[in-house]
């Protein structure tokens, strides 16, 4: 059956004018064709099908609970919609309807330059895959791309916005690009201090970031299976510390793997925006809540921001 799809952009009545430059706008672009995964959810531990399908213009990301029924299937994927961010980012509506784990797909979407597509999944969390956005990208390869009528329009960042926390903190900042930078600390090996800073397009995210793995610590898997988390989780999709080693085969990816992965779910987070940033994100030991609250101040702050539409040349998905 047809999908009622509005827009998932910020509110267009709170939103300034769009800014239009000489040069010719970049266009909106969705799937080719739909594409479909199954796998299990780090925190659930349930299977779930998933299904990316493309959808018309000025739709956004939006998400179907095909096992629901009514209002509660329909979840838009927005900063506005999030309901949880332990461990993971969580979207969820006025009905009950909920996704969680949703800023790894996300991440891989936004990266690589789609705006519209209904994500429908037949349970509460979209699949871990092997714990990275690399099954995604994949996923979107196979898809491909499809250009549509509408001008594809960014939130551009004119003034500085901060959210602090103890010992964290995140920014967005001007930039003529859209950059990532993040840098944690660990008091504990093999993770300690690291940092991870990048230019993002589509090669870059597939190249540097789509294959950096979440990572959870192996002495507190008990207490968070009580509190209905990581129940999914293993050496299969996680990188999993036990005292200061890594018991994973093969060990790491990258020798920053941590941060290159908090950055992959910075990119996540941010894409809740509704609209590609042009602008440069900074983390310091920030995380899903973080983020979060960061989109929450940006939007509450519009003096700082303004709708402009696209007028770089993005680099296309593989068809």
């Amino acid at each position: 059956m047809p999908y009622d799809t509005v827009s998932q952009r910020p509110d267009k009545s709170q939103l300034p004018p769009i800014l239009m430059g000489m040069a010719q706008a970049s266009m909106q672009k969705t799937l080719a064709k739909a594409v479909e995964c199954s796998g299990v959810g780090v925190h659930s531990g349930q299977t779930v099908t998933m299904r990316l399908c493309p959808a018309p213009e000025d739709t956004g990301i939006v998400f179907i609970r095909t096992d629901l029924v009514n209002g509660a299937r329909k979840i838009p994927a927005r900063w506005d919609n999030v309901v949880d961010t332990r461990l993971c980012t969580v979207i969820g509506n006025d009905h009950g309807g909920k996704v969680a784990t949703v800023e790894h797909l996300m991440a891989a979407i936004s990266a690589c330059g789609i705006d519209n597509a209904l994500i429908e999944i037949d349970g509460g969390e979209v699949p871990v895959m092997d714990g990275s956005a690399d099954a995604f990208v994949f996923l979107l390869e196979i898809a491909g791309t499809a250009e549509q009528a509408a001008p594809k329009r960014e939130i551009e960042i004119i003034r500085p916005v901060e959210v602090l926390g103890q010992g964290k903190a995140a920014w967005l900042l001007p930039s003529e690009k859209t950059r990532f930078s993040v840098s944690i600390d660990f008091a504990r090996a093999p993770i300690h201090k690291q940092s991870f800073d990048i230019a993002l397009s589509p090669a870059s995210f597939k190249a540097e970031v789509c294959r950096a793995r979440t990572f959870g610590f192996f002495e507190e898997v008990d207490q968070l299976q009580k509190l209905g988390l990581a129940r999914g989780g293993s050496l299969d999709n996680s990188i999993i510390i036990k005292g200061d080693s890594i018991l994973n085969e093969g060990g790491l990816r990258y020798s920053n793997e941590f941060a290159r992965h908090k950055l992959l779910d910075a990119v996540g987070d941010m894409a809740l925006a509704g609209m590609k940033i042009r602008g440069r994100f900074e983390g310091l030991c920030s995380g899903h809540a973080l983020n979060n609250g960061l989109l929450k101040a940006l939007f509450d702050a519009p003096e700082s921001w303004r709708v402009v539409e696209s007028v770089e040349e993005e680099e296309a998905l593989a068809q």
